[in-house]
């Protein structure tokens, strides 16, 4: 009898730990963190691109020295304050859409119409209404969020089965109490990719809207800081600034994001 034993042999200890997802996530960025040192290495001009080291190590300066953290603190206020508006003016859209045939169809012209408009377009008669002030920037936020949020949720609720939307009318169920009970779990997995593609929408367009509502103002957020030290010829701080957009990406993404998908459609059995 042949010996099959090297067929059932334990994997090596290094191959079990990359089924690891946040330890194969840290090979990643270790991996690109070392492809940017040795960039920098062999072009020699930190001026065009600072070594990583340097930036780690600016970043951390730029924290205790240059007030990075603090405007943060004014980008995130500012994102929050238009993300929560738009994710509530989009579900009564959506709302009444699910609801009235005609609004439906006001919905979806208005999304054809101004889904594929840049929000930063409109930050020049943003200020124009506005004035420069902080109206302007939740403004540009509230359509780069409103318009894809809905054209998911819309897409969810009408791909609810026919058999759950009997069930809710068969117990009584009609218009709000509808959409809270039966469309908006069913479209569960499209609500949150919608809040995660609008998350995403809101945090660029408001760092684009900062490099040119700060140079207006004065102040601003990270956006004003990477801005400010771009015309400093400060490199590796600009490099530190969008660090810190990357990492407050991620952290919306994998905390956030993925422990509500965990917590929900994923325990529900909705995704994999």
């Amino acid at each position: 009898m042949s010996d099959l034993s090297h067929l059932h042999a334990p994997r090596p200890l290094w191959l079990s730990a990359l089924d690891a997802p946040w330890l194969r996530r840290a090979a990643v960025l270790i991996l690109l963190a070392a492809i940017w040192e040795l960039a920098a290495v062999i072009q020699n001009n930190p001026i065009m691109l600072p070594r990583f080291s340097a930036v780690v190590v600016t970043l951390w300066q730029s924290i205790l020295n240059d007030g990075l953290l603090g405007s943060a603190r004014v980008s995130i206020e500012v994102l929050l304050k238009g993300y929560v508006i738009a994710v509530a003016l989009a579900l009564l859209l959506v709302g009444l859409a699910a609801a009235n045939s005609f609004a439906r169809e006001a919905l979806q012209t208005l999304t054809a119409m101004l889904n594929p408009l840049p929000a930063i377009a409109l930050l020049p008669l943003a200020m124009l209404w506005f004035g420069l002030n902080e109206a302007s920037l939740i403004f540009v936020l509230c359509h780069a969020v409103v318009w894809p949020l809905a054209l998911a949720a819309l897409s969810g609720f009408e791909s609810v089965p026919e058999t759950q939307r009997l069930v809710g009318r068969n117990y009584g169920l009609r218009g709000p109490a509808f959409v809270l009970q039966i469309l908006i779990p069913a479209a569960l997995p499209s609500l949150i990719s919608g809040l995660k593609i609008g998350w995403a929408f809101a945090w660029r367009t408001l760092i684009a809207s900062e490099l040119v509502f700060g140079v207006t103002s004065g102040s601003g957020g990270l956006g004003w800081f990477i801005y400010r030290s771009r015309n400093d010829l400060y490199t590796d701080k600009v490099f530190a600034g969008l660090a810190v957009v990357i990492l407050i990406g991620l952290v919306v993404e994998i905390v956030l994001f993925r422990s509500i998908e965990k917590h929900t459609v994923r325990r529900w059995g909705m995704q994999k």
